[in-house]
């Protein structure tokens, strides 16, 4: 019976994370899709996959950041490398996707997140970028679903 249940999630969840993982296979490459696909696993619940993978891979485009800065994470903890990049992401959008749901899921969770991973008016934002974040991440993550 768990092997059922576990193999309908798995029928279920694939449409958006086949979309997610195609869609970083074509910006990064094959080598980066198993760095995704490790974040994943390591990161995000696996009832919440389908659901968060496709945002996961949505901030990547969204930051478009060059070599180990592929998903704008800039904590001094985290190496310069895509898998640890991807990991901290998806651990961060795991993170707020609880913190969101504890606090009565008001509003969006893509707003909710982009309040906290990439805040408008923050000092390592001078040029304003951070006002499209949102837009850009909700974007994406339609397509990708």
């Amino acid at each position: 019976m768990r092997l059922l249940i576990l193999s309908l999630f798995l029928f279920v969840s694939l449409p958006a994370q086949s979309k997610a993982v195609s869609a970083i296979s074509r910006k990064d490459g094959t080598k980066c899709v198993q760095a995704y696909n490790n974040a994943i696993k390591e990161n995000i619940r696996p009832e919440l996959v389908s659901k968060l993978s496709p945002i996961v891979a949505a901030i990547r485009y969204s930051e478009n950041g060059g070599k180990g800065r592929e998903y704008g994470i800039l904590h001094p903890r985290c190496k310069p490398t895509y898998r640890s990049q991807a990991g901290w992401c998806a651990a961060t959008v795991q993170k707020n996707y609880d913190r969101w749901v504890k606090a009565g899921k008001h509003g969006k969770f893509i707003s909710f997140l982009g309040h906290r991973y990439c805040p408008v008016g923050a000092k390592n934002d001078p040029t304003g970028l951070n006002a499209h974040w949102i837009k850009n991440v909700t974007h994406y993550t339609n397509r990708f679903k």
